[in-house]
C-alpha cells in the first residue's frame, strides 16, 4: 500500500484507498486513450496533461471496462457520487505529490460536469450476444 495514500485516508476519510488508486490508474488510462503517454525520448516540454473532464470521462470508461454494470455501486462504495468527488481526490493526490498540477488546473474543472451515475449507466447497450466494448462513443 502506498504510504502517501494511507496518510490521505487518515486525514480525509471521505474516500476509500481504492478510489485513490483508481484515479491514479484512470490518469494513465486516459493518457493512453488520448495518446499522451510520455516516452523517454520525448521533449520534456511536451504536454501530456489531461483536463478534469477528460479524466472523469476516462475514469468512467475504465470503470465500465473493469466493473461493468456494477461501476456505480463500486464508486458509491468508495465515496464517489459526483464529478466533484474526482476533483477532491485529484487535488488530494496533488497535495501529496502523487499527481502533478498545471497552472490551468482548478478544482472547479470537476464541478458538476454531468450526472456521473447516468453516464456510467449509458455506457451499456444490452443486446443479446454482443460481447464488444460496452463504452459507446463520446459522452
Amino acid at each position: 500500500m502506498d504510504p502517501k495514500i494511507l496518510e490521505l485516508i487518515r486525514v480525509d476519510s471521505r474516500y476509500a484507498y481504492e478510489a485513490y488508486e483508481f484515479v491514479c490508474d484512470a490518469v494513465t488510462f486516459t493518457q493512453e486513450q488520448l495518446d499522451r503517454i510520455p516516452a523517454e525520448e520525448d521533449d520534456p516540454d511536451t504536454d501530456y496533461h489531461v483536463s478534469g473532464e477528460e479524466l472523469i470521462r476516462g475514469a468512467c470508461e475504465l470503470a465500465n471496462l473493469e466493473f461493468g454494470m456494477m461501476a456505480t455501486v463500486v464508486f458509491r462504495q468508495w465515496g464517489i457520487r459526483k464529478t466533484d468527488d474526482f476533483g477532491n481526490i485529484v487535488f488530494n493526490l496533488i497535495r501529496v505529490e502523487r499527481l502533478s498540477k498545471s497552472e490551468r488546473d482548478d478544482l472547479e474543472d470537476f464541478r458538476e460536469l454531468f450526472d456521473l451515475e447516468k453516464v456510467l449507466a449509458e455506457g451499456f447497450e444490452l443486446t443479446a450476444g454482443d460481447a464488444t466494448n460496452p463504452w459507446k462513443g463520446d459522452r
